[in-house]
C-alpha cells in the first residue's frame, strides 16, 4: 500500500482554472469530446484530466480537491465512458439524501442515466431503480453507506455489475476528520464481500478537507491499493475572506443584502435558538430568510432546504446540520454569526460559496465570548484525548481570527500548503491583504487590565475584572469591597467591548491566561511581569466593522475561467434569461441552476448566440441541453436583440 505523497500529484493551479490543449493525442481529444457532449464543458479544470485518466486505467484513486473544484466530474465522466465500454455501473456512496438528489438531477439534465436509492422513493420507484442498476442500464447509482452495507443492500449489490466504487465525502471515515461517521468504517470491507467478488473493482475516494493525518487514515481505512493520489490546491481565489467584530451583526448582514439585492447565501449559527431569532429578524426587514436545524420537524426542514435550493428563499440561517448535501453553485455569500469549532469545518462551510467560480464573500463575526462557549461544550466530553484534540482545533480557529497576516496563507498552512513564493505572502482576496490592519499602542490599557486582574486576586472571570475597571457599583463588586481598590474605575473611559478586545489580544500573546473550566478565571503569566513593569510595549490591530469594498476585492484577486468582465454583460438580457431559467425549472421541478448556472447565463448575455453552433459553444451547454433548452433560450435572445 502506498502512502499519501508517494503518488501525489501536486497542483499549483487554482481549483477553478482550466487547461488549454494546444496539442492533443487522439485519446485526449476523445476525452474532451465526451466532456463537452455529456457535461457541456470545453476544457477540464485543474487536475481533472489526470484523475479521469487514472480512473480509466482502472486504478484506485484518492482525490483531495476543494469544494467547487470539480470533484464530482472526476468519477462521473469515467462512469459514462466505462459503461460505454461494458464495464458496468459506478456505485457512489454519498452521506446525505439532498446531495444524492441534487447530483442525479444535474446528471439527468445532462442526459446521463443515473438514479439514487433512499427513503424518499416509494417502493415501486426503489425497486425500479434497483432493477435498472442490476440490468446495467445506469451510469451511476447513489446510496448511503448504511443502505449499501445493510443485508438488503448487500443482496442487491451482489447482482450489480459494478465498474467502480466512488466514496464521496471520504473524510467521514476518519476519526481525525471534522465530520466522522462510524457507518463509513464499514466501507473498508467492500472488496472482501461476497467471497471477494469486488477485489478487482477500483475504488475512488474523494474529499475537500483532509489534513495529511486524515489523508493517511482514509487510505488505510479504505484499504486503497497503490492509489494515485491527486491533491489540488486548497485556495479558492474567487472567495473573499473577512473577520469582523461581532457587533450589530443583523445590521451588517442587512447592509450587505441591501447593497447586493440579487445575492443568495447561508448564515451559520451554533445554536438552534439563534437560527430562529436571526431568521425572524431578517424576515422583519422583508428578507426571505428561513431557519434550518435538527430541532425542526423533518418536513419543515426539508421544505426550507428545498426553498433555498430552488431559489424561493434568499437566505437560509442554519446550524452545521445544513450544507454537506447542498450543491447550489450560485451561493454568493456565507456568513458565520458564531465561531466555528475548527478550521476544517469552517473551510468546508465557506466552500459552499461561489462554486460556479464567480466572486463570493465569506465573513466571520468573531467575539472572544464565542471561544468560551465552545470550550464549555468541549469540556463536557469525557475522553481526555478528545478534549485535547478539540481544544487544539479551537485554538487554531481562534488564531485564524486574530491573525494580522494573510488569512489564506493561514488556512493553507493548516492543510500542509503555502502560497506561491512569488506572491510575497499576499493572497489579495482576504481583508488583511486588501486592507492591512492599523496597529495601535495599547500598552497603558494592557497594564491597567493586568493590574485589575492582580488586585482582584486572580480569582475571577473577565466580566468581573472589567466591571471593576469600569467602576461598576454592582452588588457583586461592592460585596467583595472591590470598589475600594485603586484600580476601580480607571478604565471607565472605554466601553466593555474595548476591554474584551484588549483581553483577547493579551490571551493570544500569552500575556494573560484563561482557565478552560466553566468559570473562565483570568490569571497573570510569567510574561505579564515585564509588561506590568513598563518594560514591554504592545500593539493591537484596530477592529474593523466595515469590510473592504467588493470591487476592490475582485480587482485584487486573479481572474478565473468563470469571469466575464461586467461591462461585457448585457444585464437586461441576463435578467430575461434568469426569468426563462426560472420558468423552465419550475415546469420540470428542478432547481434553476440545473437548467444553467449563472456563469453560463452571463456568457450568453455577453456573446448573444444566434444559432445552435454558437449556443453549444457556451460553457455548460452539452448535446442534451442544446436539444432540451436551446430553442427557448435562442428565441429569448433573438427577441431581446430584435426589440
Amino acid at each position: 500500500m502506498s502512502t499519501p505523497g508517494e503518488h501525489l500529484h501536486e497542483s499549483a493551479s487554482p481549483p477553478g482554472a482550466t487547461f488549454e490543449h494546444p496539442e492533443l493525442t487522439s485519446d485526449a481529444r476523445a476525452l474532451l469530446d465526451a466532456l463537452k457532449q455529456s457535461f457541456g464543458h470545453e476544457r477540464f479544470r485543474a487536475m481533472q484530466a489526470e484523475i479521469v485518466g487514472d480512473a480509466l486505467d482502472r486504478r484506485d484513486v484518492f482525490v483531495i480537491l476543494p469544494t467547487g473544484g470539480g470533484k464530482s466530474l472526476c468519477y462521473q465522466l469515467p462512469a459514462v465512458l466505462e459503461r460505454q465500454r461494458g464495464h458496468g455501473v459506478t456505485v457512489v456512496v454519498s452521506p446525505l439524501i439532498a446531495l444524492m438528489q441534487n447530483q442525479v438531477d444535474v446528471l439527468r439534465a445532462n442526459g446521463v442515466p443515473a438514479a439514487f436509492l433512499n427513503s424518499t422513493l416509494d417502493l415501486d420507484e426503489l425497486y425500479q431503480h434497483e432493477r435498472d442498476a442490476i440490468a446495467g442500464n445506469l451510469d451511476l447509482v447513489y446510496l448511503a453507506p448504511e443502505r449499501l452495507m445493510s443485508p438488503a443492500g448487500q443482496r442487491w449489490l451482489a447482482q450489480v455489475p459494478v465498474a467502480r466504487f466512488a466514496i464521496d465525502e471520504a473524510h467521514c471515515i476518519s476519526e481525525w476528520g471534522h465530520d466522522f461517521r462510524p457507518e463509513y468504517r464499514m466501507l473498508g470491507e467492500l472488496r472482501e464481500l461476497h467471497n471477494g467478488r469486488f477485489r478487482g473493482v477500483p475504488v475512488m475516494a474523494l474529499t475537500a478537507t483532509a489534513t495529511p493525518r486524515v489523508a493517511d487514515d482514509i487510505v488505510r481505512q479504505l484499504a486503497l491499493r497503490e492509489p494515485a493520489l491527486h491533491r489540488g490546491g486548497f485556495e479558492r481565489e474567487n472567495l473573499t475572506y473577512e473577520v469582523r467584530p461581532k457587533q450589530r451583526v443583523v445590521e451588517q448582514v442587512l447592509a450587505h443584502l441591501q447593497a447586493h439585492p440579487d445575492d443568495e447565501g447561508i448564515i451559520y449559527c451554533q445554536s438552534r435558538n439563534r437560527c430562529e431569532q436571526l431568521a425572524a429578524r431578517l424576515q422583519e426587514h422583508n428578507i426571505d430568510a428561513l431557519p434550518y436545524h435538527a430541532g425542526l420537524d423533518k418536513d419543515v426542514r426539508e421544505a426550507n432546504q428545498h426553498a433555498f435550493i430552488f431559489g424561493q428563499a434568499r437566505v437560509v440561517v442554519a446550524t452545521i446540520a445544513f450544507g454537506m448535501g447542498v450543491d447550489k453553485p450560485d451561493v454568493r455569500f456565507v456568513f458565520h454569526a458564531d465561531l466555528p469549532k475548527n478550521i476544517e469545518g469552517y473551510y468546508q462551510e465557506t466552500g459552499r460559496a461561489g462554486r460556479d467560480g464567480l466572486p463570493a464573500r465569506c465573513v466571520l463575526f468573531y467575539s472572544g465570548g464565542d471561544r468560551s462557549k465552545v470550550e464549555f461544550f468541549i469540556n463536557q466530553k469525557t475522553d481526555p484525548a478528545e478534549i485535547e484534540h478539540a481544544q487544539q482545533q479551537l485554538d487554531e480557529m481562534v488564531r485564524y481570527c486574530h491573525t494580522t497576516g494573510c488569512r489564506t496563507a493561514h488556512v493553507l498552512e493548516h492543510f500542509g500548503e503555502s502560497l506561491d513564493a512569488s506572491r510575497d505572502g499576499q493572497c489579495q482576496h482576504c481583508d488583511n491583504c486588501l486592507n492591512p490592519p492599523t496597529l495601535r499602542d495599547i500598552t497603558t490599557d494592557a497594564r491597567k487590565l493586568l493590574s485589575a486582574v492582580a488586585r482582584t486576586g486572580q480569582r475571577f472571570g473577565l466580566t468581573h475584572v472589567i466591571d471593576v475597571l469600569r467602576g461598576s457599583a454592582s452588588q457583586r463588586v461592592t460585596a467583595r469591597q472591590h470598589d475600594q481598590l485603586s484600580v476601580h474605575g480607571i478604565g471607565k473611559d472605554h466601553p466593555v467591548g474595548h476591554w474584551r478586545a484588549v483581553a483577547e489580544h493579551l490571551i493570544k500573546e500569552d500575556l494573560l491566561a484563561q482557565s478552560p473550566d466553566e468559570f473562565r478565571t483570568v490569571t497573570l503569566t510569567p510574561a505579564s511581569k515585564p509588561l506590568l513593569r513598563g518594560e514591554l510595549k504592545i500593539e493591537m490591530p484596530v477592529s474593523r466593522a466595515v469590510s473592504p469594498e467588493p470591487e476592490r476585492a475582485r480587482r485584487g484577486r486573479r481572474p478565473t475561467a468563470a469571469d466575464i468582465p461586467d461591462d461585457q454583460v448585457d444585464h437586461a438580457l441576463f435578467e430575461k434569461l434568469r426569468q426563462l431559467r426560472k420558468e423552465l425549472a419550475e415546469d420540470q421541478g428542478v432547481p434553476p441552476y440545473v437548467v444553467f448556472g449563472d456563469a453560463a447565463l452571463r456568457q450568453m448575455a455577453a456573446q448573444h448566440p444566434r444559432n445552435d453552433e454558437q449556443f453549444i459553444a457556451i460553457s455548460g451547454v452539452g448535446r442534451t441541453k442544446l436539444e432540451r433548452y436551446g430553442p427557448a433560450f435562442l428565441q429569448r435572445i433573438r427577441e431581446h436583440d430584435d426589440a
